[in-house]
């Protein structure tokens, strides 16, 4: 018995199964090892954004801590963009005392990027109550404004004479 196999089908029958080999050396040469890559690799990814979710988590956390403590304190966050008036200080405050006078020192030294000016405050009183709600007016101000210690209150007659140091704080210019 002959077999008779046409020349074409020869030529097909090498063919697949050279394509055949090509696709064998191909898949175990170049896509198995680069599978065991791509699992590694995807393993670190799955790390990655597990990190990624939790600092966006944090983030969030952090955020919305900041948005609160800025809605709570948004008038101490105002106070440090305003500029210290004199006048205006005596004027709002003058209700707290019978008269009351600011003498500037001299600048004192820079804290921390802020302008600080030393002012001697000297009033006349007639009760510590009033000199109390002065201290509770400077917490409302527009200005940042420490109150230096010691306080000290002579007695003249009728009223009380005081006289303390304040420290006013106003940013430093942006360089």
């Amino acid at each position: 018995m002959k077999l008779s196999i046409s020349r074409q089908n020869i030529y097909l029958l090498i063919l697949s199964v050279v394509l055949l080999i090509f696709v064998l050396l191909f898949a175990f040469f170049a896509l198995i090892p680069e599978g065991k890559n791509y699992r590694i690799e995807r393993l670190e990814i799955k790390k990655y954004e597990a990190n990624e979710a939790q600092y966006n988590q944090w983030h969030d956390e952090i955020l919305e801590t900041l948005q609160a403590l800025q809605s709570q304190h948004k008038h101490t966050i105002a106070a440090y963009d305003n500029l210290f008036d004199a006048e205006r200080f005596v004027k709002i405050n003058r209700v707290y005392f019978e008269s009351l006078q600011l003498q500037k020192l001299l600048p004192a030294e820079d804290e921390e990027g802020f302008s600080v000016y030393e002012v001697n405050a000297t009033s006349k009183i007639d009760s510590p109550s009033s000199f109390y709600a002065f201290l509770e007016s400077i917490n409302k101000s527009d200005w940042i404004i420490n109150i230096n210690f010691p306080i000290r209150f002579e007695r003249e007659g009728n009223v009380i004479r005081s006289s303390f140091t304040l420290k006013i704080y106003a940013t430093l210019p942006k360089e």
